[in-house]
């Protein structure tokens, strides 16, 4: 598959996307600055990672939004191409309206860096098709603004069109508020748009990769994405 990873100002989740995708996966990677104003022709999926672009001045996501590529970004997803943003790239999801809802700043107003365990809501999708329900993975988070919200027609919304694919959870899979790392709403962790092509998640699954880290259910969402 043809990645397009989108960089900005700020961005250090970049080469971790890179070497995920490529080194370890073999898929093919190209960086695009947010400069550009178009995508590769072969683009199959946009990646939008983490880090802190344009310093989340204003608000997280809220200037990249406006960045020359983001306009090629919306346009490959109408066109039905993938995109997937993480972390970071969540919140500049939600800024340019390709994702519903917001990320607001944690509960406890601190910033977070540690493991957190994901209960897959639904296989009616290419990121989580492969994955199992039986199954928690562990990924590591890493946000000040990681608090998912939205209105409550919103979330019926999301709900009712099995748009949301993480929760946060323990290990066994329990689902409540001691296993909500950030006060988001339903313990959302990830969602997908209604057309079930542009992704969007706050745990970063390209750190959960290398066998070297003593952790890989990164991979295995890669692995399911890519359908290997």
């Amino acid at each position: 598959m043809n990645f397009s990873i989108i960089v900005f100002p700020g961005s250090n989740c970049d080469e971790d996307m890179v070497y995920a995708l490529r080194e370890i996966l073999g898929q093919n990677i190209k960086k695009i600055f947010h400069k550009e104003t178009s995508l590769p022709k072969n683009t199959d999926c946009v990646i939008i990672p983490g880090g802190f672009s344009y310093g989340d001045y204003l608000r997280s996501g809220a200037i990249a939004r406006f960045s020359p590529i983001m306009s090629a970004v919306q346009q490959h997803a109408q066109r039905g191409g993938f995109v997937w943003g993480i972390c970071n790239g969540f919140q500049i999801l939600t800024e340019a309206g390709l994702l519903e809802g917001a990320l607001l700043k944690n509960n406890h107003q601190k910033y977070s860096c540690k493991n957190v365990f994901l209960k897959i809501t639904n296989k009616q999708n290419q990121l989580t098709q492969f994955l199992l329900h039986k199954e928690t993975y562990q990924i590591p988070i890493a946000h000040g603004d990681g608090r998912f919200y939205a209105d409550e027609d919103t979330l019926k919304s999301l709900q009712d069109n099995e748009q949301i694919l993480f929760h946060y959870a323990d290990k066994d899979g329990n689902i409540n508020e001691n296993t909500n790392p950030n006060g988001s709403l339903l313990n959302i962790a990830g969602i997908c748009n209604k057309s079930k092509n542009v992704f969007g998640m706050m745990p970063h699954p390209e750190r959960a990769c290398d066998e070297k880290s003593g952790n890989i259910d990164g991979k295995k969402i890669f692995i399911s994405f890519l359908g290997l």
